[in-house]
């Protein structure tokens, strides 16, 4: 009698997904950090930013880490920390995927309240609209970056062990 088919996702396709992840929230990253009005306004100065900012460090800290161990597993065919792991992973995924949302909505948020109340008091002069407008592609971007990490979340959960 013939095995069940498996249904755990190849090492290649998670490792690609990962390596993608990796790449958005990199690009969101320096997109933030490189955020700022002539030395007067930087996205330091508000609490949302630097929450998104935080965010993606640690997802992308988290993210190279599997990436690198999912290398491993692809290159040498074993995985390591065995069953143990993979209930780690699950769980480091699905934090981590949820702390790039929130990161994301929070930049989207601050982004619009800024914008609505900046539009109120007067025109939106160039480099007010270019920080908001960048704060905006950084949250977009780290937004995919999330839709990645969560495919990686529920490629981790049909890796858990089955037990009966």
């Amino acid at each position: 009698m013939a095995p069940p088919p498996s249904t755990t996702v190849p090492p290649v396709v998670a490792l690609a997904i990962r390596s993608v992840t990796f790449v958005l929230i990199l690009v969101s990253v320096i997109l933030m950090a490189t955020n700022k009005i002539a030395d007067a306004v930087k996205f330091s100065d508000f609490y949302a930013y630097r929450y998104m900012l935080a965010a993606g460090v640690i997802g992308m800290a988290y993210t190279l880490l599997q990436a690198a161990l999912t290398l491993l597993y692809v290159i040498t065919g074993n995985k390591i920390g065995g069953d143990g792991l993979s209930i780690v992973d699950f769980f480091g995924d699905k934090i981590v995927s949820y702390l790039l949302g929130t990161g994301a909505a929070a930049c989207f948020g601050l982004t619009v309240d800024l914008k609505r109340i900046n539009d109120q008091g007067s025109d939106l002069d160039s480099d007010t609209d270019h920080f908001l407008n960048k704060a905006n592609a950084a949250a977009a971007i780290l937004f995919i970056g999330f839709i990645f990490s969560a495919m990686s979340s529920i490629f981790s959960c049909l890796s858990l062990p089955k037990r009966g």
